[in-house]
């Protein structure tokens, strides 16, 4: 019988929680859960009002992986959700919303707002990614994202070159931007924006990247060619679009131990020499919260957005 326990006055059905998920170390699947739980008050602000896709790992890393976006099969039914755009592309129009060739289609996608949602959704063993749009707002991003991914034999410790870059040439356009390990092999960029359409958004990203790569062109590449990365950063602007998404905060990755996807400090951004010093499992996750907060809170706070360059609100001219 699967157990069933009540979260919040939700009766949320738990099952093989002592299976195996990351066998390098031997966590388990009633460890994610509990690790989600714990996280959650700092989770939860990041994935409020986002639709979330799921990568879901059921037998564990090492098994089968596959990624949804529509609500899985047995979705209690109050999980909330939201109606979103295709992914497909038919249903973007120009600028964010729906539109376009595919004559408005749209699809359901999950909401996490509660801790119900959350265990729920951790009990099916999952990565959470998230849009860089509201679910009131498709396609009209209230931040931006950069993806630095290093080819080998690069390592985050030449992300961290890239982001301070980044991070200086951003500030000069008058951003605040925060950083995370993306909890593989690189690091996160986030910038809050007042909301602005998707696809200018990935233009003015695309024109950082390029100049990016001008400016460090032994240490930088925009294009995702392989032939092009080895020993250098692809700084990937292409989760940007509307129908992208990318790792939440504080999400579990699936790699052969549990990393986080942790926001990290520029002090430590700064100072990183041996790319250990930037992979987190949960416990030290857990510590960081108690010991600093949540780093990226302040990405959530309003008053820090900014339009883009040469532009007002929505991407007026």
């Amino acid at each position: 019988m699967t157990p069933i326990t009540e979260v919040e006055g939700r009766r949320v059905a738990l099952s093989n929680l002592d299976k195996v998920l990351y066998p390098e170390n031997g966590f388990t699947k009633g460890e994610v859960v509990h690790y989600y739980a714990r996280v959650a008050g700092a989770l939860l602000a990041h994935l409020h009002d986002r639709p979330v896709s799921f990568l879901r790992y059921p037998d564990g890393v090492t098994g089968e992986r596959f990624f949804t976006k529509n609500p899985p099969p047995g979705t209690p039914s109050w999980v909330r959700t939201a109606r979103v755009p295709r992914s497909d592309g038919g249903g973007w129009g120009r600028g964010g919303g729906y539109g376009g060739g595919g004559g408005g289609t749209v699809a359901e996608q999950v909401l996490v707002q509660d801790l119900a949602s959350l265990v729920w959704a951790a009990n099916l063993v999952v990565e959470f990614h998230v849009h860089q749009w509201r679910a009131a707002e498709p396609g009209i991003a209230d931040r931006m994202v950069f993806d630095l991914d290093p080819g080998p034999p690069a390592t985050v410790v030449e992300c961290c070159a890239t982001a301070g870059w980044l991070r200086e040439r951003l500030t000069a356009d008058g951003f605040h931007v925060f950083a995370k390990t993306s909890g593989s092999k690189g690091l996160h960029l986030s910038v809050p924006l007042e909301p602005t359409p998707a696809e200018q958004v990935s233009a003015y990203a695309k024109q950082l990247a390029q100049e990016a790569e001008r400016e460090l062109p032994e240490l930088v590449v925009h294009r995702m060619a392989k032939a092009l990365r080895p020993g250098k950063v692809f700084v990937d602007f292409s989760q940007n679009a509307a129908a992208k998404t990318t790792a939440a905060p504080y999400t579990l990755r699936a790699r052969p131990l549990p990393t986080v996807s942790a926001p990290v400090s520029w002090e430590e951004v700064a100072a990183c020499r041996d790319p250990a010093e930037l992979v987190f499992l949960p416990e030290d996750v857990i510590g960081r919260l108690a010991r600093d907060g949540d780093l990226f809170g302040p990405l959530i706070n309003l008053n820090r957005a900014r339009g883009l360059p040469g532009r007002g609100r929505r991407g007026a001219a």
